[in-house]
């Protein structure tokens, strides 16, 4: 399939697209933590476990501590372990982020994750963090569109310099919340050029970043344009019309509003499937 893996720091191999849960707690669907409970067991127990790869976030929910919310989880997943446990934000590494970071590696060494990382955390955050740490985020997974690219690009570079990896979300945000604005320009000359979608564009965009895509649909054909996203590969110039373009509308919309647009869609959860075999079930 299209999508390769990615090896964390961990050891372990992540898939390079993942399926986000956020936006789908209507009781046909998985929904997070963060909007009242993970993923139901039977998402997890329609495929062998080795062959998905769980993440969930610590979210604070209900004031609960982190070792209480990742036992609800496994219980809520119905899954001895998940493969990736993220603190949702900064502000919930409480009561300050070297001492949430313990717990997080206690959770790790307890084997409740196989990996642990964080969601939404800035240089200077990430910095606090690894001054103290004894196990490093596997990961990052942060708000990543071509319109707060600039605004991210130095925890990008700091997580790329730490073997960190970045987790992309809410990357279809110029095409869904911001349509009309520079980035269709290049994006749909694009997705008429390898005659594909204009979100395919966009997540290709992502990959060559380097990124981790996270994504969501609860449409097979949605979900096999994921996939069929993967086999895209843009040019270094594609790529550079696409940040120009974005740079044009970071200073349009402004990076605060456009920033804060896109963390208001977190994918709290995220169950990053292993897609090799995900749609042949």
């Amino acid at each position: 399939m299209p999508w390769d893996l990615v090896k964390l720091n961990s050891g372990y191999e992540m898939p390079t697209i993942a399926f986000g849960t956020w936006k789908m707690g209507n009781g046909d669907g998985p929904i997070s933590q963060d909007y009242s409970c993970d993923a139901p067991n039977f998402i997890v127990m329609q495929l062998p476990r080795d062959e998905i790869f769980i993440t969930t976030k610590y979210s604070g929910l209900n004031g609960l501590d982190m070792r209480t919310s990742i036992d609800n989880s496994l219980k809520n997943l119905g899954v001895s372990y998940v493969d990736l446990y993220l603190i949702h934000s900064p502000r919930l590494a409480v009561p300050d982020i070297p001492t949430a970071w313990k717990q997080m590696e206690e959770i790790k060494k307890d084997g409740l994750a196989k990996s642990i990382g964080v969601s939404n955390f800035g240089v200077k955050d990430m910095a606090v963090l690894l001054a103290t740490a004894e196990i490093k985020p596997a990961a990052n997974q942060i708000l990543l569109h071509p319109y707060v690219y600039t605004t991210q690009a130095p925890i990008i570079e700091y997580a790329q310099a730490h073997d960190i990896v970045i987790e992309g979300y809410s990357s279809l945000i110029p095409i869904t919340q911001r349509p009309g604005g520079p980035v269709d320009v290049p994006v749909n000359k694009l997705a008429k050029k390898y005659d594909v979608t204009p979100d395919q564009i966009l997540m290709a965009w992502v990959k060559h970043k380097g990124a981790v895509v996270v994504t969501t649909s609860s449409k097979k054909d949605r979900l096999e344009g994921c996939l069929n996203a993967g086999n895209l590969s843009l040019a270094d110039e594609e790529i550079m019309a696409i940040d120009l373009a974005g740079s044009e509308g970071e200073r349009l919309y402004g990076a605060r509003k456009a920033f804060l647009k896109g963390t208001g869609l977190l994918l709290a959860c995220a169950i990053l499937v292993g897609l090799y075999n995900y749609m042949c079930h």
